[in-house]
């Protein structure tokens, strides 16, 4: 049975809606990506060196990234050999195996957030301005609050012009509050009263909004550590997440950031957001394997209920939707 017709049979037994949202949010990617997988399989009768350097090619244009675009061809040519593998129609199938192969690296769990039972959890947030950050703050608040949480916002971004008043807004939108100090405050003691706050009134999640300044990474990182310091001494191993917020359209530049932010503080995941906006999707396998960092949730629409838990499965099912939905019984 072919990893198409594994992966399609067990979709269709989940009857999972989630798998529509991935194939509708990655349609730009799909176009570019599995269209011109499905053009290089019919112009090639078998599978020889040519192939594989056209197939380079298009992972390369996907932002899948150089590392892990020279890792996963070798593994395909070593898997091509060991199973006699002749036709290209055949090989389709087992590049979307090992795109799950690679995101997932033997580890489980991975887009699992770090919720404390019966306790206070804090998620610290951090990007660059412009990302989505607030937006997916937001959605994540209405997530939260839809499963039956008491989630509390703090808006530590006191530097950019009208960022509390775009957190508020999504707060009232959302049914939470927010937490405040004036424009220019010290964020560190913004966390710090949202600390006592979700203590008083019992929150469940508190979403800690950050400023996204990286013209000076020295200062990015004195104030990163200041606000994680303040809230560890008021709650001993908290931030239990600090989730790194990248624009899916940026591309490789999001790779750049990600690095950036990984040396100043200790991302635990990434959103990536806008991964409906962007025919280059494969950054998600760029940034997973080349900074071993799971991708937690990605922005597959503008709607509310479009910032999904990813799934590599679900994720390759949006890619090769249409190849694996016409899997043969």
């Amino acid at each position: 049975m072919s990893f198409f017709k594994r992966l399609k049979d067990k979709l269709t037994a989940s009857s999972d809606s989630i798998s529509e949202k991935f194939k509708d949010g990655l349609v730009k990617t799909r176009d570019n990506f599995s269209n011109k997988i499905n053009d290089l399989v019919s112009r090639y009768r078998t599978v020889d060196e040519d192939f594989f350097e056209e197939l380079e090619e298009i992972l390369i244009q996907a932002d899948v990234g150089f590392e892990t675009v020279m890792e996963l061809v070798e593994e395909l040519k070593m898997e091509v050999k060991k199973r006699n593998l002749k036709d290209p129609g055949d090989v389709q199938s087992v590049i979307s195996e090992k795109l799950i192969e690679i995101y997932e690296s033997g580890e489980e769990n991975l887009n699992t957030l770090n919720i404390q039972e019966d306790a206070l959890t804090v998620i610290l947030f951090v990007g660059v301005n412009g990302v989505g950050k607030t937006t997916t703050i937001g959605k994540l608040a209405h997530k939260f609050k839809s499963e039956g949480k008491n989630v509390l916002l703090a808006a530590g971004d006191t530097f950019r012009a009208g960022a509390i008043e775009q957190l508020e807004v999504w707060g009232e939108r959302v049914g939470v509050d927010v937490i405040k100090q004036a424009e220019g405050s010290d964020p560190a003691a913004v966390m710090y009263d949202a600390v006592q706050a979700a203590r008083s009134r019992k929150v469940d999640i508190l979403l800690c909004d950050t400023a996204g300044r990286l013209q000076n990474k020295v200062n990015l990182m004195k104030e990163l550590e200041k606000i994680k310091r303040v809230i560890e001494r008021e709650i001993p191993g908290a931030p239990h997440e600090v989730l790194l917020v990248l624009d899916a359209t940026t591309g490789q530049n999001a790779l750049v950031q990600a690095k950036t932010f990984k040396e100043a503080t200790d991302v635990s995941g990434i959103v990536l957001s806008k991964l409906d906006g962007t025919a280059k999707g494969g950054i998600v396998l760029a940034i997973r394997n080349e900074m071993n960092i799971p991708v937690k949730f990605v922005g597959l629409g503008e709607k509310m209920d479009d910032l999904q838990v990813f799934d590599p499965e679900k994720y390759v099912y949006g890619l090769f939707s249409d190849a694996i939905e016409k899997a043969e019984d």
